[in-house]
């Protein structure tokens, strides 16, 4: 069995390691290792960890460098042939390793997911990662099982194994060779995309990442930031930005990310009329950011020879299809548009 190590990223998450580690420390996997990282954390939450489970590694980080420059730290002390990034606040079932890793040892699959649903509605998907993950045509990341706000109830409507265009970082499995050619995360991301931008430069070389039904997690979503956070309206939009600009050819990235901001400041006055003044402001920030970080952003587009496999780019608009022709299902959407 190829060995596997579950890597879960804290920050004073006392809380959901105490709740969730119980299920995740017995994951039944004969070749395993557990692994704490942590970003500085100010709570007991680690102290937790060495009373009642002293057989887990703790790496520590000499600051919060979130998500993305975390788990890049982390990682580099880490030997395996499988990492599993877990978020904190997964609840995992009995058998949800052995399927994926089957699977994509068979498939040839660099990255892949399970099937996330909801902790609090265990029929419906969670937002992030749902059943897969796709990209429309400017950059607006949906789900199998989740278009924009909307996430379905889980009927067995997309249980079959399948190839997509990014698996969520909540619980992100990738070969650890194919995380240390492509160095990771971008550390600038923080938090937010870190996970699609790595899948799309996975793709710009030709990989395939998979989605596995057979293995179920729960995620309770927003642990560190909630789903209203500013800040979190802020690195959405940021990322998503940075992320065209690295990901795309400089010629199209040109006319998309010209579009985009467009779209970005229809959000911005929706949130003004909304009375999120705080969000609307976000968004300001982000393309100040972008602007201000355009030539540093470009230097790290990447050519690469390999063709670019564009499995699971949806060549419409998700937003259209959403607001204008009230398509809130996957599997409503038009397949040949895939």
């Amino acid at each position: 069995m190829p060995k596997v190590a579950v890597v879960i990223l804290n920050w004073n998450n006392r809380y959901f390691l105490e709740k969730f580690l119980p299920y995740v420390y017995n994951s039944h996997y004969p070749n395993i290792e557990f692994i704490i990282g942590d970003n500085a954390s100010t709570d007991d939450s680690l102290a937790f960890v060495r009373e009642y489970y002293p057989q887990i590694r703790i790496i520590q980080n000499d600051k919060n460098y979130g998500f993305a420059g975390g788990y890049n730290k982390v990682l580099e002390h880490v030997e395996a042939d499988y990492f599993i990034l877990l978020n904190s606040d997964v609840e995992v079932s009995d058998n949800w390793i052995e399927p994926i890793i089957t699977m994509m040892e068979k498939e040839n699959y660099a990255a892949a997911q399970p099937k996330i649903l909801a902790y609090h509605q265990k029929t419906k998907f969670e937002h992030a990662g749902a059943a897969g993950g796709y990209l429309d045509r400017y950059g607006y990341p949906f789900c199998s099982g989740r278009i924009m706000n909307i996430t379905e109830v889980d009927t067995g409507q997309y249980d079959q194994e399948k190839e997509i265009f990014w698996a969520s970082g909540a619980a992100f499995f990738i070969k650890a060779d194919v995380w240390k050619e492509l160095q990771g995360f971008d550390d600038d991301f923080f938090a937010h995309m870190e996970e699609i931008d790595l899948c799309w430069r996975m793709k710009k070389k030709g990989y395939r990442i998979g989605y596995c039904p057979s293995s179920v997690v729960y995620h309770v979503g927003g642990g560190t930031l909630n789903t209203s956070n500013p800040k979190k309206t802020y690195l959405n939009f940021r990322n998503n930005l940075v992320m065209l600009q690295k990901n795309l050819t400089v010629t199209h990235s040109i006319g998309i990310i010209f579009i985009r901001l467009w779209l970005d400041f229809v959000a911005l006055l929706h949130f003004l009329i909304q009375g999120k003044f705080r969000d609307a402001w976000a968004i300001s920030r982000a393309h100040q950011y972008f602007f201000l970080n355009i030539f540093k952003n470009a230097a790290k587009r990447k050519k690469y020879s390999t063709n670019f496999n564009s499995k699971g780019v949806y060549k419409k608009s998700i937003i259209w299809n959403f607001y204008v022709n009230k398509i809130q299902k996957f599997s409503d959407l038009p397949v040949d548009n895939f």
